[in-house]
This record gives structure tokens, sequence and C-alpha cells, in this order.
């Protein structure tokens, strides 16, 4: 009896975010919408040519408007409801971790359609601060697998690199643990590198491409980090890997 609980739980959820991504959606695609059906009646007139490029012009446009319009639309919803989450250790069926689940999904709709126009662009920063990430000023952001934003922390000028991964979460024996991630300023985050919860990177820390940095590590300031058995320290003022 309990694994049906526990699949109609699952199954109710999902539902009931496919019925809010549609609502989401939806609303996102209205101006795009808008802007095609005003394009398509006022190019009536055109050489069928020329009208087709504008209508498709228009649809185009209409797609960078609609992306822009989620990322709004969702960060002013979880703003607006002050939908934060909560460090600790929580049951994966309690009501943090459904929370969690809902703010991931809401993450998700943007991350599968649109995040990746916007990576190395000031909109990123704008979709994370909107989505509760405390951020520094000319964060540059080249990942689009940046999770659990309210529990994210990063300084001035640092910078994440392509496909790096930042995780405030992690499944442990049937619970969800919640935790911190704090980044420093002037930090670099190489490529596919991943950063678990619970991490502190100091400032002007490198963490070297294809790095795991494991839960609740500290990495002082001013090192270059490859994993645990390959930590180098080093003022990298004075030198680059």
């Amino acid at each position: 009896m309990k694994w049906f609980l526990t699949s109609l739980v699952q199954l109710l959820f999902a539902l009931f975010m496919y019925l809010m991504g549609s609502v989401f959606f939806g609303a996102a695609l209205v101006p795009g919408l808008a802007l095609i059906f005003k394009v398509w009646g006022a190019t009536a007139a055109m050489m069928p040519l020329l009208r087709l490029f504008c209508v498709g012009t228009a649809v185009a446009l209409g797609f960078f408007i609609f992306g822009l319009t989620l990322i709004l639309l969702v960060g002013l919803f979880r703003t607006a409801l002050q939908l934060k989450l909560k460090e600790g250790t929580h049951h994966l069926f309690s009501g943090e971790a459904m929370k969690w689940a809902f703010l991931s999904s809401l993450f998700l709709m943007i991350h599968y359609t649109f995040i990746d126009f916007i990576l190395l662009t000031p909109f990123a920063n704008i979709l994370f601060r909107l989505l509760g990430a405390n951020l520094g000023k000319n964060v540059q952001f080249n990942s689009k697998y940046v999770f659990d934003a309210t529990l994210l922390e990063i300084g001035d000028n640092t910078v994440v690199g392509g496909g790096a991964i930042i995780n405030c979460h992690i499944v442990e024996r049937a619970s969800l643990k919640l935790k911190k991630v704090k980044i420093g300023s002037n930090v670099l985050l190489g490529s596919h590198c991943t950063v678990m919860p619970g991490c502190v990177i100091g400032d002007r820390a490198i963490i070297a491409a294809g790095t795991i940095v494991p839960k609740n590590t500290v990495v002082p300031p001013r090192t270059v980090y490859a994993g645990r058995e390959h930590e180098i320290k080093k003022d990298v003022e004075k030198g680059v890997l």
C-alpha cells in the first residue's frame, strides 16, 4: 500500500506541474503570438516571399520574447510568494521536499527551453537573482546547471565555466539534504567541474576543469583545487595552471 500512495503522490504532483507549466508557457507566449498575428495582418498585401520572411522573423523574435517573458513570470512568481529553501535534512515527502521539487520544476521550465540563449549575458544574472541567488557584481554564468538558487551565494567577478554544476541539494538514504553553497569573489569554476552542497570556496580560488568538490568542502582563498588527492595551494596572482 505504501508504494501505491507514493506513486499516487508522484503522479498527482507531476499532473499539477504539467498544469502549472501550461499556465506559465501560455502566459509567456501571449506577447510573441500577439506580435506574429500583428505582422501577419500588416503584411497581407506584400509579395508571398516577402510576407513569409516578415512572418518568419516575427516568429523568431516571438521566441525570444517568450523566453524573456517566461523568466520574468517565473521570477516574479517566486519572489511574490517568497519561496525559499531551508537548510537541513528533510524526508522526501515532507513539505520542504515538495517545495524543493516545485522550485526545481519552475527552473527546469526555463532550463529546457531558453537558458542557453542567455548564458554570458546580464539576463542570466537577472534570472538567478529572481530565483533567489545572492550574487555580487559582474558574475559570469556560462553554465545552465546551477540549481537551488535560493541557497547560493556568489561574490564579485566570479566566473562559472561552461558546463559547471552547482548543486545545493543531495539525496541520501531517502532524505533530501539542503545546504548553502558559498563562492567568494574572483573565483573561477573550471569547465564541467561539480560543486556539491555545503561547499565554501574562498576568494580568488580556482576549481580545475572536471573536478568534483565533495559536499561540505572548504577551499581556502587563493587555492587551485583539483581534488582532495591532487590539491595544489598557491598564490594565483603569481602563477596560473
